[in-house]
C-alpha cells in the first residue's frame, strides 16, 4: 500500500502522512497464469481459431454462420474445437468462403 502524499504549500513541497511500509523479501509474487500453445488445447477462441487457420476473423465468423465449422458455447464464449479446426484444414476448400 503506497503512503498517501500531502502537498503542504507553505513549505513547496511533498510530505508523506504515512510511512510506506518496509520492503519484505519474504513476500512471494502470486502464480501467474500458465499459457498453453492453442495446438495442445482441446478447445479455441475465435481469434486463436482464425490464426490457426490463417484467415481473419470475420471470414471463421462466415464459416461459423454457414455452419461449416461447429461451435461450443460455454457461458458467453464461442469456442472451436481444435479437432474440427484440423479436419477443416486438411480439405480441400475451392468455393469463396463469402458467397
Amino acid at each position: 500500500m503506497a503512503a498517501e502524499r500531502v502537498i503542504d504549500f507553505d513549505r513547496g513541497g511533498l510530505k508523506a502522512s504515512r510511512q510506506e511500509p518496509p520492503f519484505k523479501a519474504d513476500r512471494r509474487k502470486p502464480p501467474q497464469r500458465v499459457t498453453v500453445a492453442p495446438e495442445d488445447k482441446l478447445l479455441v477462441s475465435r481469434e486463436e481459431a482464425a490464426q490457426l487457420l490463417s484467415i481473419s476473423q470475420r471470414g471463421l465468423d462466415y464459416l461459423i454462420a454457414d455452419r461449416r465449422l461447429p461451435t461450443r458455447r460455454i457461458g458467453g464464449r464461442v469456442l472451436i474445437p481444435v479437432a474440427e479446426l484440423r479436419k477443416y484444414a486438411r480439405g480441400d476448400h475451392p468455393e469463396r468462403i463469402v458467397v
